[in-house]
């Protein structure tokens, strides 16, 4: 499934925090314009699950998921709103289960060799390195890449502008996340033109 959305879309996946509903579509819509269609939801604020809903019904091109997913609850209620696909910043044994039931394109967070062979184990490939930098960055992945050379990471945290296409040029990695493409200062001033700009020039 990864495969297939990424000759879609930019490698890039902007990890959104939704305060306030009406700044959902267009923020979105921006994003699209850009190039930018991974959207990752982030379930940080009580309007996030509406804004998967309101953004799985109005940006058609839009490809929208949940992140910060840490319950097997939060995963089928954002899973009911539209997401079509589900981030998780760690892992535990229920949450994957509710994830292999599901049967899409789920990435549980690992930061270690031992997370990624258990979550390798449990039938997954695709995972979210998290948090990317402060567990080692590019050296991290380049190690855990050399023995677990099968396994895909998508790195967030702590990844910019300036280095996430550092992270990009690794094997193992087949997309990033970050919060730079999501300006707090432009979605409370209604820039939306500042958030294309910024997914334009990835």
């Amino acid at each position: 499934m990864w495969t297939t959305w990424l000759k879609q879309a930019k490698p890039v996946m902007p990890v959104i925090v939704i305060d306030d509903i009406e700044y959902a579509v267009p923020m979105a819509e921006a994003l699209v314009a850009g190039g930018v269609k991974f959207l990752e939801i982030t379930l940080r604020t009580p309007a996030a699950l509406e804004a998967i809903g309101l953004i799985s019904q109005e940006v058609p091109d839009a490809i929208i998921g949940v992140g910060t997913v840490t319950t097997p609850k939060q995963l089928h209620d954002a899973l009911n709103q539209g997401a079509e696909f589900a981030v998780s910043p760690g892992f535990t044994p229920n949450l994957l289960d509710a994830a292999k039931e599901w049967g899409g394109a789920y990435l549980p967070g690992v930061a270690t060799p031992s997370e990624v062979m258990h979550a390798r184990e449990a039938g997954f490939q695709y995972m979210k390195f998290f948090p990317a930098v402060p567990s080692g960055g590019r050296s991290m992945l380049k190690a855990i890449g050399a023995p677990i050379p099968d396994v895909k990471f998508c790195p967030t945290g702590g990844i910019s502008a300036e280095t996430f296409h550092d992270f990009l040029a690794l094997e193992n990695v087949f997309a990033v996340g970050g919060s730079w493409l999501t300006p707090a200062s432009a979605i409370s001033a209604q820039n939306w033109q500042e958030i294309k700009d910024l997914a334009s020039q990835i």
